[in-house]
């Protein structure tokens, strides 16, 4: 007979059942980025990319720079399994910050 595991964080003495955290077919991370311009949007892009390309080279994208909306861009990335959107989403923190 299987047991729940709950798991708490020692950093942050959350806890949470790992089957909840990653889940089966949750493979797309979406990222807002704003900037002043098309040009600051792109390059604050380029950094996500960048990112989400050294977690899995194969990561698909809807970025358009002609569909940025004034000072905002709203991003899917698709990757291959959820432990990869996952990491991306905690690595990402220190960008969306920057």
């Amino acid at each position: 007979m299987k047991e729940n595991q709950t798991d708490a964080c020692d950093a942050c003495g959350v806890s949470a059942e790992i089957g909840y955290i990653i889940s089966e077919g949750d493979e797309v991370a979406e990222v807002t980025i704003h900037g002043d311009s098309g040009d600051a949007i792109q390059a604050r892009f380029d950094k996500y990319l960048a990112l989400a390309t050294s977690i899995n080279p194969e990561v698909k994208h809807d970025f358009e720079p002609q569909r940025i909306e004034g000072h905002t861009a709203h991003i899917k990335m698709q990757f291959e399994c959820s432990a990869e959107k996952l990491i991306f989403e905690l690595r990402s923190r220190g960008l969306n910050n920057a």
